[in-house]
């Protein structure tokens, strides 16, 4: 079996934590992305899968076999690291084969697996030519290749489109969930890079500092985000955030937000919750989500920025500045007013105090 059991997973460096009580299922033939900021343990926990690191404490489990005390070397993992880490004085030929030729593999069994993982990375041209003559991008899909020839049951990649550029990984994320796809592997890929998770992703597991903090679909967790952490971090612009009170008015509970006016009502289920919570809370909608409107926050245009395809448009300042996402052709400056507003089923509710997530009750 291939699924991947982590088990109140803890890992310190000294007095420092680099993970603390991870659980985590990864099922069998399940693409799972680690994805958060440098320094949030996604990395640590891949080397504890891979067996390059030890836990502290916890369990690791491949199936119902226990990793403890096995060596990477007889965990049946492929490994792809960031930097690409071949050997510069063979062709590209001689590095497919070198993982099936140190295990034996006949003549003719290693000449197919290698044509065909080839062709699958668009190699087959460049199979004779010296690894040294090849560009960074073409180096990192070698080391791809050199390690999903070895087909392994899972298969762990650590950033490895990060030094590549933009155009090459494009093509990659498509490439490697094919390559996925075809072996049926169970692969787990550490990322900083939120495109790359929702992209190729089954799940994503979020986390920062060494905290797992949620565990869904891309879908899941950009839509229902579990904490301000998540709203923030999931979304390019991410999630905006406004501070303000729950209040009653003849159309149903709204939220104060003091300068910015009330909110439309909340939704019936939210506001059942959120009547019964005391103190402040965040109001939360997606930027791309947001409509000019006849009734809603009225804000002042502070920066627009035209991306091609669609305008970020920059509103109010401060704690009270929002963004929203337009068309490219929508017409506002600096200096206008504009009335925005999200729909009401968009609309997010966290607690201000704890951060999480307010559910519809």
């Amino acid at each position: 079996m291939s699924a991947i059991h982590l088990k109140n997973l803890t890992k310190s460096f000294g007095d420092f934590a680099a993970l603390k009580t991870m659980d985590l299922e990864i099922a069998d033939g399940e693409f799972m992305a680690l994805l958060g900021p440098s320094g949030c343990g996604k990395s640590t926990t891949m080397n504890m899968i891979a067996g390059m690191e030890e836990p502290t404490s916890g369990k690791i489990l491949f199936g119902e076999r226990d990793m403890a005390g096995v060596p990477m070397g007889r965990r049946g993992v492929g490994f792809v690291f960031q930097n690409y880490a071949i050997f510069t004085h063979m062709s590209v030929r001689q590095n497919l084969a070198y993982g099936p030729r140190m295990r034996g593999a006949a003549k003719a069994e290693i000449d197919r697996r290698v044509c065909a993982i080839a062709e699958m990375l668009q190699l087959t041209p460049l199979l004779d030519r010296k690894a040294d003559r090849l560009s960074v991008n073409i180096l990192q899909r070698v080391a791809i290749g050199r390690s999903a020839i070895m087909e392994p049951a899972i298969f762990l990649l650590d950033e490895p489109l990060s030094n590549v550029d933009a155009a090459f990984r494009a093509v990659m994320r498509t490439e490697l969930k094919q390559l996925q796809r075809q072996f049926r592997q169970t692969m787990v890929y550490v990322t900083h890079d939120q495109l790359e998770a929702m992209t190729m992703a089954d799940r994503i597991a979020v986390m920062d500092h060494g905290v797992l903090q949620q565990v869904g679909t891309p879908l899941e967790v950009y839509n229902n985000p579990a904490n301000v952490f998540v709203a923030r971090f999931i979304g390019a612009p991410g999630m905006n955030l406004l501070r303000g009170r729950p209040a009653e008015s003849d159309r149903g509970l709204v939220v104060d937000l003091g300068p910015l006016g009330v909110t439309p009502p909340l939704p019936d289920g939210l506001a059942s919750t959120v009547r019964a919570m005391r103190g402040d809370v965040l109001y939360g909608f997606r930027p791309e989500q947001v409509t000019l409107a006849e009734r809603g926050l009225s804000m002042r245009v502070s920066f627009v920025e035209r991306i091609g395809a669609r305008t970020i448009v920059h509103l109010g300042e401060g704690e009270g500045a929002v963004k929203a996402v337009f068309e490219n052709d929508v017409g506002l400056s600096v200096g206008q007013t504009a009335v925005v507003a999200p729909p009401a089923s968009s609309v997010r509710v966290f607690d201000a105090t704890t951060g999480v997530s307010v559910k519809a009750g």
